[in-house]
Formats: structure tokens, C-alpha cells, sequence
């Protein structure tokens, strides 16, 4: 595959706020710095960018993380546990790759990934 795929995160997912103010390390940012820490070293890094977002709507289902290609339908997982589910992202992440369609079914994804699906959005048509 020619085409950039990217790995959104939300850090700031699970903060702790105090007189409108965050305080400490949201586990959001957790999650990011420890997907950061394998994707240093996954194969299909050189085919994904990891990008952090300030903040991707999903309050509700913290911690949130977000799989797009061009061409290819959309996943935003959530209710992802910050301290050990980056290994999880980057294995449905491989999955997600390998599908031309982008199409992640139930049966495939890591546990962790099963339960928090909060979108499957549609490929744009070109």
C-alpha cells in the first residue's frame, strides 16, 4: 500500500481537572507515550504516523484512539485502558493495513479493541 495511514490518539482523555485546569498527566497522554514507545520499534511504522489530538470528542469513551486511510473506512475506538492496551492498538492497527477496505471485523481485532468501538465511518468516495 502507497497510501499514509495514521494512528490518532487523544491526550487529553482521562485528565483530572481542577478550577477549569488540567492537572497531572492525562491517561491519554499515557496511552500515547507508551504507543510512542512501540512504535519506535514496529515494522509498519515507516506506513503509519502517530498523531496526538488535544481533543477528539469522546469524553464519554476515554481513552480514544482513531485508525484513517484515504480510501478506507474510518475506526474510533474507545473506553481503552491507558496503562496496556498500545500493544492491542498497534496489532489492529497491522490489521487495519492489511485490508484494502479497511474493514476491522469483530472476530479479528484484540480483545481491547472489541468492546470500544465508538465509529466506523465510511470511506469519502473520490
Amino acid at each position: 500500500m502507497n497510501e499514509k495511514h495514521t494512528v490518532f490518539v487523544c491526550t487529553t482523555c482521562a485528565s483530572t481537572w481542577q478550577d477549569g485546569k488540567r492537572v497531572g498527566v492525562s491517561g491519554g497522554q499515557i496511552l500515547f507515550d507508551r504507543l510512542t514507545q512501540l512504535y519506535e520499534e514496529w515494522q509498519l511504522a515507516p506506513e503509519f504516523s502517530l498523531q496526538a489530538v488535544e481533543c477528539m470528542s469522546a469524553c464519554n469513551s476515554p481513552c480514544v484512539v482513531t485508525f484513517a486511510a484515504a480510501g478506507k473506512c474510518t475506526y474510533v475506538f474507545g473506553t481503552l485502558p491507558a496503562e496496556d492496551s498500545a500493544a492491542a492498538i498497534l496489532e489492529c492497527a497491522s490489521k487495519y493495513h492489511a485490508k484494502n477496505d479497511g474493514l476491522l471485523p469483530w472476530s479479528e481485532r484484540p480483545e481491547p479493541l472489541k468492546k470500544g468501538i465508538v465509529a466506523r465511518v465510511p470511506p469519502m468516495s473520490s
